[in-house]
């Protein structure tokens, strides 16, 4: 069975714990993990460094789009990552995700 992963990021450990929250409150993530990872990129033709942190949304490939717009509204910055896939999953982790959301 098919389950989606959804990475987007957030500067900061309170609002990616907030997003997290609130996208298991609302019954579109089963599980959101976050990671603080360091990251390098272009913004406005500077080179920067920054501490983020990572969110990791396991959800239903049918959220998809409602995930794309949840995150586009609730994200702190102006261009959210927002990266994601489908992936076979063990079935009864897929009837734990079906159950959760």
């Amino acid at each position: 069975m098919e389950v989606l992963v959804m990475v987007t990021t957030e500067s900061s450990r309170k609002t990616a714990l907030r997003m997290a929250k609130l996208l298991i409150q609302n019954k579109l993530a089963a599980c959101v993990s976050i990671k603080q990872i360091f990251s390098v990129y272009e913004w406005d033709d500077c080179i920067e460094e920054t501490k983020e942190f990572e969110i990791t949304i396991k959800s239903k490939p049918e959220f998809k789009d409602y995930l794309i717009q949840f995150l586009n509204e609730i994200s702190t910055y102006d261009v959210p990552q927002i990266i994601y896939k489908k992936y076979y999953s063990e079935m009864k982790y897929f009837d734990w995700i079906d159950k959760s959301i």
